[in-house]
């Protein structure tokens, strides 16, 4: 009898906890895995925390379970690309008055994208990464993504972009493990990462501060100043750039109003910063660009459950489809910091439905704005 070869897979080890097991799990499975870190940090990025999954120290521990393992590690160069297809989207998105979700596009592009491409010029079928979600294939061949078994830790909204070659392509060993067990796990095969700290950051914002990083990464006149105004045309003050605010922020709006105010509204076009009451955050309904919905399509409107942000809890919503890749969300019930430039992710039940990316809906002053503002 011949000996059958076993499949070869590319595994994204971060040097975290997860992608360690889910290296073992893959290997106790049969597959031939190669481990892979992703160097997406630039010099000068090279002193930030030990903790961050793009930092020295994540390859270090990559490499010490990988050798642990017995699989082969290396270290791939992707700073460039990582600068241009992640932080660059980051940067504009804020300059166009939208709040970006990096961690969706870095999937798509990177993980999934340029590593899939690696993963074949090595011979690998697969890639494999430490995401808590699943996929499951029918008899015809149709890859559908799901949400994990610990939906505490399901991580199924950072995927909804992925298209069916990507799902097709892919192995998620931790889908169907809960974080306790994945710890269990690598405590008990003596792995060093068994009890480090999930990163709860964005991966290349030190202390989530996104101001702060913007200041140190764009030039001064890359900041577009304006004015703040209240919903009623009436003007609150100056800002010195609609790159650092975000719909519903509250902090960094000055006192003396006598109520809270939020953004409402960022107007990239006027650099208006436009501001509100709480309730002037409800939103009826949004619509959506760049939709994925899988080689099925959404051809009908259809009831689903919605999240508008990765950690808001999911809500009862419509979506209907539109021409061009568009569609609109109808919500029962108005929600709040419906934000620009985020993802909407759609599910039905467990199952990963798509999603898109959420436009700007304008908000109608009851005046004008002053003059000064005109473009």
């Amino acid at each position: 009898m011949t000996a059958t070869t076993p499949t070869r897979v590319l595994l994204g080890m971060s040097g975290g906890v997860d992608s360690s097991v889910a290296a073992y799990l893959l290997k106790e499975q049969g597959y031939d895995v190669i481990g892979v870190t992703m160097k997406v940090w630039p010099q000068d990025c090279v002193s930030r925390a030990e903790d961050k999954c793009c930092g020295p120290q994540a390859v270090a521990d990559a490499r010490t379970v990988a050798h642990t393992l017995g699989i082969p590690h290396y270290v791939v160069d992707e700073a460039n690309e990582f600068e241009k297809m992640v932080i660059d989207y980051f940067t504009s998105e804020y300059r166009a008055g939208r709040t970006p979700n990096p961690c969706v596009m870095c999937n798509e592009k990177l993980k999934f994208g340029n590593l899939l491409t690696k993963a074949r010029a090595l011979g690998a079928t697969h890639i494999a990464t430490g995401h808590y979600a699943r996929i499951e294939r029918d008899s015809n061949g149709q890859s559908t993504l799901f949400k994990a078994v610990d939906t505490k830790k399901d991580q199924s909204y950072f995927l909804f972009s992925l298209r069916q070659e990507q799902l097709a392509s892919s192995i998620l060993p931790l889908g169907g493990l809960t974080k306790p067990e994945v710890r269990a796990l690598a405590k008990k095969m003596g792995l060093k990462t068994y009890d480090k700290e999930d990163s709860q950051e964005i991966c290349f914002v030190p202390g989530n501060d996104y101001t702060a990083f913007l200041k140190s990464h764009l030039e001064k006149s890359d900041f577009h100043p304006g004015g703040i105004y209240f919903k009623d045309g009436t003007k609150m003050g100056d800002h010195d750039g609609i790159e650092l605010y975000t719909v519903g922020q509250r902090k960094g709006l000055g006192g003396g109003h006598g109520r809270p105010v939020y953004v409402i509204d960022i107007d990239a076009a006027t650099q208006r910063v436009i501001v509100g009451d709480y309730d002037d955050l409800l939103r009826p309904d949004c619509y959506l660009s760049q939709t994925n919905w899988g080689d099925v399509g959404l051809t009908e409107s259809t009831e689903i459950t919605v999240k508008i942000r990765y950690n808001n809890p999911e809500v009862k919503a419509i979506i209907h489809p539109l021409p061009n890749n568009r569609a609109r969300l109808e919500f029962p019930d108005p929600q709040r910091s419906v934000s620009p430039g985020q993802a909407a992710v759609c599910y039905v039940g467990d199952r990963v439905l798509g999603g898109g990316w959420i436009e700007r809906t304008e908000i109608v002053q009851t005046t004008s704005p002053t003059p000064e503002l005109a473009v």
